[in-house]
């Protein structure tokens, strides 16, 4: 087969992913979705229950919304606020759907590189296609191995499965392993039976400041007005500051503000308590079954019965490591993107949008985007993610016009400075905001019903 002909391999079946497919096919290219899980949209099933900051009119890409119109598909409102459940039962399985064949579930890409060449050599490399490995599995758990052919990757696989540890220094703490039953790196879901009667009448262990954080000291809070002995301890590896609860009624993301408002509340309620300037060392299990977390200054905190961590996710490179990406040392996101979106300077209102430019490697015609184009900076708009699809495909295409071509103007909040929500930020000495949007779900109550902090 003819590299021409060889598919787009796109990496992730998630909400980027399948607008990258959308776009794609758009332009007349094939695409090829490779989804790990066995649904479209499977990390955003892991927070079903939480309802999204950002509008349906901000999660639905216009060419997906091309592909479904003639189906008979119909915009749910746009100014209304979906649930992650709603957002993948009215949007991203019907998308996935409609795009039939051009996705595969259960296709884990262990390996991407060259056809014949590995990363050191030259000669040729720009003349072979891709070869993508791919590890099939099935209900079991066994599975195939498969290698297949690509004139393009796309890599829109995200950073939800690896979340950053509870250690100070990026590493697990001391213990903290051998802790794991004790341990969640996720907002929970006090709404499941099981999982509520896990934190009741409990002392838990918050550790992190972005709107994950903020979330978790909310729902809590709610579960202590009905198991009193409930109580929540607050581990910030900063001081707390003006800004340590985002920007409030000055966010221009409503649910974003009065999600850092809610958790404000908490605090001042008793609900919580926090313990500033704490970086963990280690973890120490008690006869009685408490942990005690040791931080790198020496001090020792009250033991707690669960610790939640929400210090932000990380991007998993290891399958990428034949190719040759051009990623900045610090961020793990592309070099000429990670000025735009260092989380000491920016925020989702001061990041521009961007495309094909910024996410060019030395490796040519391999794309992350998504929010592992971001690396481990916070703050990642759904819009972000579907402008950067739309200008890759528009240069796979040979329209460099249109790659270049900005089309996408983002809200300007004036008062972020680095927390994330499907990527927290690791608590750093960064500037902190009450968060940006499509990522790790956030959740707070708001005149009895539920708003909260997905995308």
């Amino acid at each position: 087969m003819s590299e021409q002909h060889l598919p787009v391999v796109v990496i992730g079946g998630g909400p980027v992913g399948l607008a990258a497919a959308a776009h794609l096919a758009e332009r007349g290219l094939e695409p090829l979705v490779l989804e790990a899980g066995p649904s479209a949209g499977t990390a955003v099933r892991e927070w079903a229950h939480v309802r999204l900051f950002s509008t349906w009119a901000e999660l639905v890409d216009p060419a997906a919304e091309k592909l479904l119109a003639p189906t008979g598909w119909t915009a749910p409102a746009g100014n209304t606020y979906p649930t992650g459940g709603d957002w993948v039962a009215a949007y991203l399985q019907p998308l996935a759907d409609v795009l039939g064949d051009r996705v595969r579930f259960g296709a884990r890409v262990t390996g991407v590189s060259r056809a014949g060449r590995d990363r050191v050599v030259d000669a040729g490399r720009e003349d072979r296609p891709f070869t993508v490995h791919i590890l099939w599995t099935d209900g079991s758990g066994g599975g195939r191995e498969e290698r297949i052919l690509a004139r393009a990757v796309i890599d829109a696989s995200g950073t939800w499965s690896t979340p950053n540890p509870l250690g100070g220094d990026g590493l697990p703490a001391l213990g903290e392993r051998t802790a794991a039953d004790r341990i969640a790196y996720r907002v929970p879901d006090l709404a499941d039976p099981a999982v509520r009667a896990r934190y009741a009448g409990k002392r838990t262990a918050v550790v992190g400041s972005g709107a994950s954080a903020f979330t978790a000291l909310a729902l809590l809070a709610d579960l202590a007005k009905d198991e009193p002995d409930t109580h929540a301890v607050w581990i910030l590896r900063r001081g707390i500051t003006g800004s340590t609860f985002g920007g409030g009624e000055a966010d221009q993301l409503p649910a974003r503000g009065a999600l850092g408002l809610r958790a404000k509340a908490a605090v001042e309620a008793g609900h919580a308590s926090a313990v500033n300037g704490f970086r963990t060392e280690a973890v120490e299990r008690r006869p009685d079954g408490g942990l005690v977390l040791v931080g790198d200054d020496g001090r020792r905190l009250d033991p707690v019965d669960e610790v939640v961590v929400l210090t932000g996710l990380r991007p998993d490179l290891s399958f990428l490591g034949e190719l040759r990406l051009g990623l900045d040392e610090r961020l793990q996101a592309p070099l000429a993107l990670a000025p735009l979106i260092d989380p000491n300077v920016h925020s989702c209102g001061t990041v521009y949008p961007h495309g094909v430019n910024e996410l060019t490697h030395p490796e040519k015609d391999v794309y992350l985007v998504g929010m592992k184009s971001y690396g481990r900076a916070p703050t990642f708009l759904a819009l972000t993610g579907y402008e950067q699809v739309r200008s890759v495909a528009a240069a796979l295409a040979g329209d460099r016009e249109a790659a270049e071509r900005v089309e996408l103007t983002l809200p300007e909040t004036g008062v972020c400075g680095g927390a994330g929500v499907f990527d927290e930020p690791d608590a750093s000495e960064a500037p902190q905001s009450g968060g940006g949007c499509c990522g790790t779900p956030a959740t707070l109550q708001i005149g009895g019903t539920v708003t909260s902090g997905g995308c």
